[in-house]
């Protein structure tokens, strides 16, 4: 296995030296960044890329040995309001762009909800919203192809693809070697299956783990019925089943730990490693 974390979970937002700095400091070679929630002193909206920009950010990079797995541009992908969308796709396409020059494993997003405030409203999950992320996707895949990059995608219990069949039918839809799947499986439990979750998860790697190519762990607990977030080993989620499936199917995938932070991210990486070595 390889390990990493989100860049904002470790230190405030601040200027890149800084930033990365932090990383180098805490032993973290690989890291989720997300450019608009870590670094301040630049704009990553659409415009502000060029190759000298790009290559700036690798050697700050490259100097302290970090490498970027996961490139963040978590979009809205099905956002209602047509020019919002349309900007969300161009920002995906140019963070392509970024993450060609400094060298990411691929640029990843969520699939979005039907409201422009992101709440969870019932039209997400209707054939709608899904043919409108086709749309946006089928966009930001023609560019991927053309620049040699992967676009991530991440299922989400209460987002388009809300479920393993969703993720698959889309996988299959817009058929590219450039879309690649990132496994979060707590963002696939829900209240309704929590119960289930063994078999939610072996559906997944069922149903799409020949896509599967980065994974984000994370626990949790219920609150009021909900499924609420947790530290590595604080909760409810069952990581047997999970490393045996990516022992057998994905040596040397990269699992990226969410809501961690400096004080806990070693030892968890040591439960998780000891759960995986028994498997």
């Amino acid at each position: 296995m390889n390990y990493g974390m989100r860049c904002h979970d470790l230190c405030p937002k601040g200027d890149i030296d800084t930033v990365f700095n932090a990383v180098k400091a805490n032993h973290i070679d690989q890291i989720q960044l997300a450019f608009g929630k870590s670094i301040i002193g630049f704009d990553f909206n659409y415009g502000h890329y060029s190759p000298g920009f790009g290559r700036m950010i690798r050697q700050k990079l490259d100097e302290r040995g970090i490498h970027v797995a996961i490139l963040g541009c978590y979009i809205n992908p099905t956002n209602p309001d047509e020019r919002k969308r349309q900007e969300a796709v161009q920002k995906f396409i140019e963070h392509l762009k970024y993450a060609k020059a400094i060298g990411a494993d691929m640029v990843g997003t969520e699939t979005g909800r039907y409201d422009a405030d992101f709440k969870v409203v019932p039209y997400t999950y209707t054939e709608g919203c899904y043919q409108l992320l086709l749309k946006s996707m089928r966009e930001i895949v023609s560019a991927a192809e053309k620049l040699g990059m992967i676009v991530g995608v991440e299922a989400v219990h209460d987002h388009t693809l809300y479920c393993p069949e969703m993720m698959r039918r889309f996988l299959e839809d817009i058929d590219s070697p450039n879309v690649e799947a990132i496994l979060d499986p707590v963002n696939l439990i829900s209240a309704e299956n929590y119960l289930n979750q063994d078999e939610v998860i072996a559906n997944a790697f069922k149903l799409y783990g020949d896509k599967i190519s980065m994974v984000h762990v994370k626990d949790f607990v219920l609150k009021d019925g909900e499924p609420e977030f947790a530290h590595v080993g604080d909760g409810l989620f069952h990581y047997e089943p999970l490393m045996q499936n990516l022992k057998s199917q994905k040596p040397y995938i990269t699992m990226l730990l969410e809501n961690s932070n400096k004080e806990r991210y070693h030892s968890d990486v040591e439960y998780l490693q000891r759960i995986y070595e028994k498997m």
